[in-house]
């Protein structure tokens, strides 16, 4: 059995059991990770041209799914909005590795962190609001 199957399979579980929000904040969390990947890859001092690539190639294929999966019907002007922003994301990220530069990839990285902290937000109060209406608790009377 290989080391990684654990790994692959709690992996597995944890995007199976999250909630819509708690996706999107994982989507969000690849994105940076491949970013910063890039970066790191850039400030190597090699040039590691291929390294880059994959990796703001990866990025873009994240912003694409969050594109993809927004839903203009029920979120309206703010799904418009989102779905500008993710396109200019996705022509930095293309400027980015076109020109193996890194200010795109700062620019984005900024933009993404703070998408993720507004959806992390937004999740957690969903989720109170969740557990608020809920019943719930113990029936201690029998």
């Amino acid at each position: 059995m290989k080391m990684s199957d654990p790994l692959r399979s709690y992996r597995e579980t944890q995007i199976k059991t999250a909630t819509q929000g708690k996706l999107i904040v994982m989507l969000y969390d690849g994105a940076i990770k491949f970013i910063n990947l890039a970066l790191e890859s850039m400030q190597d001092g090699k040039a590691k041209y291929d390294s880059i690539s994959n990796h703001i190639i990866k990025a873009q294929d994240i912003v694409t799914e969050l594109m993809v999966s927004l839903d203009f019907e029920k979120g309206g002007e703010i799904a418009k909005s989102l779905f500008s922003l993710y396109m200019f994301i996705n022509r930095q990220l293309l400027d980015a590795n076109i020109q193996k530069e890194s200010d795109p990839l700062d620019t984005v990285k900024k933009l993404l962190i703070e998408l993720r902290s507004a959806w992390v937000e937004v999740s957690d109060k969903k989720s109170l609001d969740q557990q608020s209406t809920s019943p719930g608790g113990v029936n201690i009377a029998g």
